[in-house]
């Protein structure tokens, strides 16, 4: 890299956009100027990328979300010029690193979905493949989350408050897209997702939401002021926030908008590219383009795609169909019937009646496919797309799609078994897995650079970054003390940093010399933080009775954001915050426990988090989480499982071995064997100390100001509700397990070399985790997608 360029544009830049030199400039004029001076080094190559995937197929990724995170660490590190441009900072007077604290993260995601999508898009770029993702550009994210006296309070996620440097506005390439009551703009902004090891350079598009005019000037010159811009706002509103609240209609009706906009535009874009290179032959359009839908937010593109073809370019509604279920195929992400998406027909009729016609062709075409199949009509019912006046997505997704893909082989598995059985053995030819991966870039490269270091020291070199299977050679380190403790000593580091991150950030002192175990992710009930926190709750009684007990101290760290329409999520964080002032403050217990919940989790903030923690908790029901990446992150950078045998759980098991893991409770087939008679109330009473932390709920110990939350929450485990059994996740019955695995973790601990072994063990065997891996998977054996790099 040319520094003295770089430095000139920087300086262009920030005397263009901000009318001052870089020496005068503030930290996010500096973040500006100092982004767009890489954008313009990157553009060429952006350019000729574009040019030479025109010459194959391509695969295009349809995603509500996608978890991005900071652009400019990653993007410098894929640009391989890190070093060099902070060093050229340190002769400006600039500090890196307070540059990079200063960048919002792109409020574009919420959990796990959008960071896959996120670490696929890496992942393509690297791997050389003709990816592209397509999304909507929200203006705000889900919410910032601050933690109030213990609770959640949502505040408006402003993450474009200092401009995005990083994303080009396409105005020339802009398409309207129509409901039945408005027509909208769609602005695509492109984002360049830039390849670490080669010049690739794979584009990002996200879709904004804009008016046809800006307002209504007959209205304004008739002083109605509001009304003037009432279709502006509406308008925009498509594109204005991540996952709007939909507990009632008109929060319904917007999200229902939302995916509409994004698939009709992103479809309209794909198609326009195709006549432009192809013409107007469509009966070869398989050959060019395959789109991957990521869950079933997405699979409105099916009837829509469906709808330009026949209405816009004139073909026929059955080659239409025929030309869809070639080119669609669809990511299962849950077995949880409530995240499989339904929507009213009702809902669909009112913004695009046109759509729902398709919907109900296509419903009654798969009908007729059946009728000869000898289904009696209860089975024959579970097919049909349209239910109860409903349309089921996936169903829809299935039934056209070529390819139905898990995440990891334990969901998969179920899916084909239990969940999806019926579709399997209709479509045995459509099913897949394809288990999760993470980047190695971010999530070891950039975010942990000590361990990376060590690492290429071992290996002789930096290939692992590109091939992470290269790190089943340090296995033969395992007995090598002075690396087990080069390795602890790195994790150390890693724990001061973010002990005093929470230190400056949120006033909690912790002990980095502690056990730092951490439970990071949504907030849901399957993922069962209430089971941690009655854990934490019980081993703090246990301790005030017995305080010479023989453990470790431990740091127990929560992150998660709660769906601010989702009430019992919201009272568990609140009884998390309860414990945590109760802990936190008896001096009695306060040096051997800790307890922090870092408030608005998000991927700056789990970059810190990953490479300090001890233990990594992943202890969700077996047989709800599908697969999980945050395991497979704490995984790279030695932290060993306490988990269930769930998910991607069961894969990182077999790779780096249970003794190297603590695996706990209850597994899918035990629980398949009592779930018709299980009481969690036997439970409950023969067990004191469980019935102890229970009961706190309710005894007065903890306030949850007057709201009966807390009661809710006890009466849930105890007595069920309208919808659902009693403790529906079984947080009773793998209580005493989870005790014991936690025994275990705090003796295992005081062991340092044992405890070393463990996590270069884990470090070791992280490599089919890449998220490299699992877009080859795609490329070869979905796609048909080879790799080409200019």
């Amino acid at each position: 890299m040319n520094k003295q360029k770089l430095k000139e544009s920087m300086q262009r830049n920030c005397q263009v956009k901000y009318g001052k030199s870089i020496e005068k400039a503030v930290s996010y004029q500096i973040w500006n100027s100092l982004s767009l001076a890489l954008l313009e080094e990157i553009v060429e190559n952006w350019n000729q990328t574009q040019e030479i995937y025109k010459k194959q197929k391509r695969a295009y990724y349809f995603s509500s979300e996608y978890l991005m995170g900071r652009a400019l660490g990653n993007n410098l590190m894929s640009m391989q010029v890190y070093d060099e441009v902070k060093e050229l900072l340190e002769e400006m007077h600039i500090n890196l690193n307070e540059i990079e604290e200063i960048e919002e993260d792109a409020g574009l995601g919420n959990g796990g979905l959008g960071r896959l999508a996120a670490c696929f898009m890496d992942s393509g770029a690297v791997m050389n493949i003709p990816l592209s993702g397509y999304g909507i550009r929200y203006s705000n994210g889900l919410f910032s989350q601050k933690i109030v006296d213990g609770s959640q309070v949502e505040c408006v996620d402003e993450w474009l408050k200092y401009g995005d440097p990083w994303s080009i506005r396409k105005d020339d390439l802009a398409v309207e897209v129509t409901f039945d009551d408005f027509t909208v703009r769609a602005i695509p902004y492109d984002t360049p997702i830039i390849a670490y090891g080669s010049k690739n350079v794979n584009t990002l598009r996200l879709w904004k939401a804009e008016f046809l005019e800006s307002f209504d000037f007959e209205l304004f010159n008739n002083q109605e002021y509001d009304e003037a811009v009432q279709a502006k706002n509406r308008a925009e509103d498509i594109s204005r926030v991540l996952y709007p609240n939909d507990s009632k209609e008109e929060g319904k009706l917007l999200r229902l908008r939302q995916q509409y906009f994004m698939v009709s535009a992103s479809l309209q874009d794909i198609i326009r590219s195709h006549k432009e290179e192809h013409g107007l032959d469509f009966t070869t359009f398989d050959k060019w383009h395959v789109i991957q839908l990521n869950d079933t937010h997405p699979v409105l593109a099916i009837p829509e795609f469906i709808r330009l073809l026949v209405d816009e370019e004139g073909i026929k509604f059955e080659e239409a169909l025929a030309i869809s279920q070639r080119i669609f195929a669809y990511t299962n992400h849950t077995i949880l019937q409530e995240a499989l998406e339904k929507w009213e027909m009702d809902l669909i009729e009112q913004l695009f009646s046109r759509i729902s016609e398709i919907i109900i062709k296509l419903d009654e075409h798969f009908e007729a496919t059946l009728a000869d199949k000898d289904y009696e009509e209860e089975v024959l019912e579970q097919f049909h797309i349209i239910q109860d006046e409903k349309v089921h997505m996936a169903n829809l997704a299935i039934h056209v799609g070529f390819g139905v893909n898990g995440v990891a082989q334990l969901h998969t598995d179920i899916l084909k078994e239990r969940e999806l059985h019926q579709w399997y053995e209709l479509y045995p030819e459509k099913f897949q897995n394809k288990t999760n991966g993470i980047t190695p870039r971010r999530w070891l490269r950039l975010c942990n650079p000590e361990l990376s270091a060590l690492i290429t020291e071992l290996l002789g070199n930096e290939d692992w970054v590109m091939d992470l299977s290269k790190l089943d050679e340090l296995e033969k380190y395992v007995n090598d003390e002075s690396v087990l403790k080069r390795l602890m000593a790195i994790k150390h580091t890693k724990k001061v940093q973010l002990a005093e991150y929470i230190k400056e950030t949120q006033g909690i002192e912790i002990d980095p010399n502690s056990l730092f175990d951490i439970q990071i992710k949504r907030l849901h009930e399957y993922k069962r933080q209430l089971l941690n926190a009655f854990y934490i709750l019980d081993l703090y009684y246990e301790l005030k009775e017995n305080p010479t007990k023989e453990m470790p101290s431990v740091t127990f760290i929560f992150g998660a954001k709660a769906f601010p329409g989702y009430e019992r999520a919201k009272a568990i964080i609140k009884f998390i915050g309860q414990i945590q002032q109760l802990v936190n403050e008896d001096e009695e217990v306060n040096q051997k426990m800790r307890v922090v919940f870092v408030e608005n989790y998000r991927v700056s903030l789990a970059e810190k988090l990953f490479p300090a923690a001890d233990v990594s908790k992943q202890i969700s029901m077996a047989g709800k989480e599908a697969s999980g990446t945050g395991n497979m992150k704490f995984m790279l950078n030695g932290a060993p499982t306490f988990g269930t045998y769930d998910g991607a759980n069961v894969e990182i098991v077999e790779a780096s071995k249970e003794e190297n893991n603590f695996i706990f409770g209850l597994r899918v087939e035990d629980i398949a064997q009592i779930e018709d008679e299980y009481d969690p109330q036997a439970f409950y009473e023969n067990d004191k100390n469980l019935m102890r932390v229970i009961d706190s709920l309710i005894d007065g110990t903890f306030s949850d100001g007057g709201t009966e939350e807390f009661e809710e929450l006890h009466d849930s485990l105890l007595e069920g509700t309208s919808w659902h059994e009693p403790d529906q996740y079984y947080l009773l019955a793998d209580f005493k397990a989870f005790k014991e695995a936690q025994e275990a973790v705090l003796t295992a601990y005081q062991d340092e070399m044992s405890w070393a072994k463990m996590c270069l063990m884990n470090i070791a065997h992280a490599g089919v985790f890449s998220s490299d891996r699992t877009i080859m998977e795609y490329a070869k054996d979905l796609w048909d997608i080879k790799p080409i790099r200019i």
